[in-house]
């Protein structure tokens, strides 16, 4: 059997979310600072994938946004609320017992993950 690029891809986009609360829980970020990170870390996304996101992220109550001019230009900024860091905390938690588990080779195997 083949890959299935739409699970794959929903896997993708559920990664990205959770950049994004990492990363607008530690400082205050934009679209395109976020882009450029997460291309970084070689995800392919564009401004039209990822914008929805931050604004679904913020419709939900886990981000916060301001205004604000930067460089001379204005941009969104987005921040994590206090319900996002809860969130975040939460998925950290479900992020170290699925990585405990799926990383560690099954006993007997003698090889690593």
């Amino acid at each position: 059997m083949g890959d299935d690029p739409k699970l794959l891809r929903d896997i993708e986009l559920a990664f990205i979310r959770i950049h994004v609360l990492h990363h607008a829980a530690e400082h205050p970020i934009y679209g395109l600072w976020m882009r450029d990170e997460l291309v970084e870390h070689g995800y392919d996304i564009s401004v039209g994938t990822l914008y929805p996101i931050l604004h679904t992220l913020e419709e939900h109550g886990y981000l916060a946004s301001t205004e604000r001019i930067d460089d001379g230009r204005r941009r969104r900024f987005y921040e994590a609320t206090e319900q996002g860091v809860e969130l975040l905390a939460r998925i950290r938690s479900k992020l170290a017992e699925l990585t405990g588990e799926t990383l560690t080779p099954p006993p007997g195997s003698g090889g690593s993950a």
